[in-house]
């Protein structure tokens, strides 16, 4: 198609303003240049935009010099970091690509003047608009305007060759329908589809990366029905795929199956972090596994399972550790508000107090929104917290290991085991002292000399 040009009806938000500076001083050293990308669809869509970049006919040692502590990041490829008020602006010089031999990056890369080449080379049409930052014209030359109007998401050229030249972008056209609101068009549906095996060319952390965005974007569940219905999840994720269609009790879960449940749940969290919403995605992995029948449907030890395979599935993905760990927990923890209002003191003080509980009780709300809606335990969870202080769910010890020792028990494990029935003690409110303490502890751990 010919160019199209168009103008932006909004002003450029302030976070514009450092890769707006670096478009000034390239144009003012006599090259062509404009902002271009992801930020630039986000304008058009009425989105809040996200980084912004620039694309130029200045070459990579050109913009080097022209910006003294730049960081050619990806030189043969024409892309420079430069430095812009404190902050790094990815830059690169408008260029077409040759094939993708690997199956993610170009054997070769030639320069050019200019940006309707350029376009041609990049993913998707509501990606390759340049827009000038001074009047506000949008350059277009693949129809992504119309498509970001019409919400629809497209490929440049055909599917088959933009998912061939780089697998990561399957994942990446599932993760912009969903953060972007765009519905994929009937052929990126079916180049996903006949591409999917395109997925084990790419690296783990990138595909890992690239599923956390999704993940925690505006809309998972819309990401994760199209990975699902492509068979890409079957390949990045078999074991969140074989939800699909484990059926579970009705009195419990009148919702219907695993998967169905737990795109309900995704669907009804607001705040997103990772761990969080790994676990949400994961708390009934083990499900399909644990499936038996006998007076009803049940999963026993599903969420022991699960944690397992949590732990499996972010070592796989190589997610933070730390994540991974948190996610493991809540999946391995969320059926214990089943007992909470009839646990003893001492155990729903201990398990109150645990230092991530905000998100172990937002995913057991979820959990219940996405099911059978009985939310009684969260809110028994909610007025015990509020009742209890802190002095009653962590109380300061009566005895510590030294003092136990100087009462003439030996270290070792069975210090570990005083000190921890001792508190028990203590938060059930049957001991308050220290006196107390040590009279008990002396009357229910004998030494052989007394």
């Amino acid at each position: 198609m010919g160019p199209v040009t168009d103008n932006l009806a909004a002003p450029l938000p302030d976070a514009a303003a450092p890769a707006v500076a670096v478009v000034r001083r390239l144009r003012a050293s006599g090259h062509r240049a404009l902002l271009v990308g992801g930020a630039v669809r986000d304008l058009v869509l009425g989105l809040i935009p996200g980084d912004f970049d620039v694309a130029t006919d200045a070459r990579p040692d050109r913009i080097a010099e022209l910006f003294p502590g730049s960081r050619l990041v990806g030189a043969a490829f024409g892309v420079v970091l430069v430095p812009s008020d404190g902050i790094m602006i990815e830059t690169a010089t408008f260029r077409r690509e040759g094939r993708y031999s690997d199956g993610r990056h170009p054997d070769d890369v030639a320069f050019t003047d200019d940006p309707a080449v350029d376009a041609h080379r990049r993913d998707f049409t509501v990606n390759a608009l340049y827009l000038d930052p001074d009047d506000g014209a949008i350059l277009d030359t693949v129809g992504g305007l119309s498509d970001c109007r019409a919400r629809i998401l497209r490929t440049v050229g055909e599917p088959a060759d933009r998912f061939g030249e780089d697998g990561l972008r399957l994942l990446r056209a599932a993760r912009m329908a969903a953060q972007c609101g765009l519905v994929p068009d009937e052929s990126v549906r079916a180049g996903l589809a006949s591409c999917r095996e395109m997925i084990r060319a790419v690296a783990a952390e990138r595909i890992g990366q690239e599923f956390t965005r999704l993940l925690t974007g505006p809309d998972p569940v819309t990401g994760l029905e199209i990975l699902r219905t492509s068979g890409l999840l079957e390949i990045i994720l078999p074991e969140v795929a074989a939800m699909h269609g484990v059926p579970q009790p009705p009195a419990y879960h009148p919702e219907g199956c695993v998967w169905t449940h737990t795109m309900l749940l995704l669907a009804a969290a607001t705040a997103r972090p990772l761990p969080l919403m790994l676990a949400a995605l994961l708390h009934d992995v083990g499900k399909p596994s644990t499936l038996t029948r006998s007076d009803r449907i049940r999963f026993h030890g599903h969420a022991k399972v699960g944690a397992r395979m949590t732990r499996e599935i972010g070592a796989r993905l190589r997610l933070p550790r730390d994540v991974v760990a948190k996610a493991a927990d809540l999946v391995a923890q969320h059926l214990r508000f089943i007992d909470v209002q009839k646990m003893k003191p001492a155990t729903l003080k201990r398990f109150l107090r645990q230092p991530d509980f905000a998100d172990h009780l937002e995913l057991h709300r979820l959990d219940c929104l996405a099911s059978h809606g009985d939310l009684s335990n969260h809110a028994y969870c909610l007025r015990m917290l509020e009742e209890l202080d802190i002095e009653q769910l962590a109380p300061a010890p009566l005895l510590s290991g030294r003092d136990l020792m100087a009462m003439g028990y030996p270290r070792g494990p069975v210090l570990g085991r005083i000190l921890r029935e001792l508190e028990t003690r203590q938060l059930e409110g049957a001991l308050s002292d220290r006196a107390s303490a040590e009279s008990w502890v002396r009357k229910t751990f004998p030494q052989q000399d007394d």
